[in-house]
């Protein structure tokens, strides 16, 4: 049956976490044909291209200028030319505020704002000469509600949904939009890696939200599916929350 991403190429990018890897399925499972971006995590990467049709798997530090140019020029070459960008990758740094350096705060600015500008430099031209695009960032509800100990990273994540509306003014005449979508608490893998105990954590995460269940990935990657489709041609600029209502606690 005929996806309504039927012909679309779309490069995800942190492809083998949680999240990117449900956004992979979405989109390949709608009809598109998907580069997974990811870092150094190869034997993930080769499981998940296994179970997805028409892929390319690549692997580079985003926020290196010449690796993004390179990743996006071996995918154009492999798969033609992206319409799609899901801008996922990024790292979750807890670090006191009084135990921050200038080197710290660098890193996460650079790995979860500076990555994504790079990205999407590299290629808006491509998009613009055809005259249609989608770029899709990947946030979180923590830029507007905060959390101690996450200076770096929510000041990108911030300034992500700054850059999204950037792009938004500046990209629309050419066809292109540019939303964000801002994860709540979403259960995923990683987050056994990031907190003490994650039960308490669970409980303490329902009581904020309306709906009382823990997010899933395929929650945001159904979001981001239906903002890479036509049908939401006519929406940039926004900020669509995947929360269960958190951010109204």
């Amino acid at each position: 049956m005929p996806g309504p991403l039927n012909g679309r190429t779309a490069l995800v990018t942190g492809a083998t976490g949680g999240l990117g890897s449900a956004i992979a399925r979405r989109l390949a499972s709608d009809g598109a044909t998907v580069a997974l971006a990811h870092f150094g995590d190869d034997r993930t990467a080769a499981e998940l291209a296994a179970s997805l049709p028409a892929v390319v798997s690549l692997s580079g530090d985003l926020r290196d200028t010449e690796v993004v140019r390179s990743l996006c020029r071996q995918t154009h070459e492999a798969l033609g030319p992206i319409d799609i960008l899901v801008s996922n990758a990024g790292v979750y740094p807890r670090r006191r505020w009084t135990e921050t350096t200038p080197d710290h705060w660098d890193d996460a600015l650079a790995t979860n704002l500076t990555s994504h500008y790079l990205l999407a430099h590299e290629l808006t031209p491509a998009m613009t000469a055809v005259g249609w695009g989608r770029i899709i960032t990947i946030g979180s509800v923590l830029a507007m509600a905060g959390r101690h100990d996450l200076s770096g990273y929510i000041s990108a994540k911030a300034g992500l949904e700054g850059l999204t509306r950037a792009l938004a003014r500046e990209l629309g005449p050419s066809g292109i939009t540019a939303n964000c979508v801002a994860p709540g608490s979403i259960r995923v893998p990683a987050e056994d890696t990031v907190v003490d105990d994650a039960e308490a954590m669970t409980a303490r995460q329902l009581a904020r939200q309306c709906v009382q269940r823990r997010g899933r990935p395929e929650d945001v990657a159904a979001a981001v599916a239906f903002l890479a489709t036509d049908d939401a041609g006519f929406i940039t600029g926004q900020t669509l929350r995947v929360d269960g209502g958190w951010i109204l606690g």
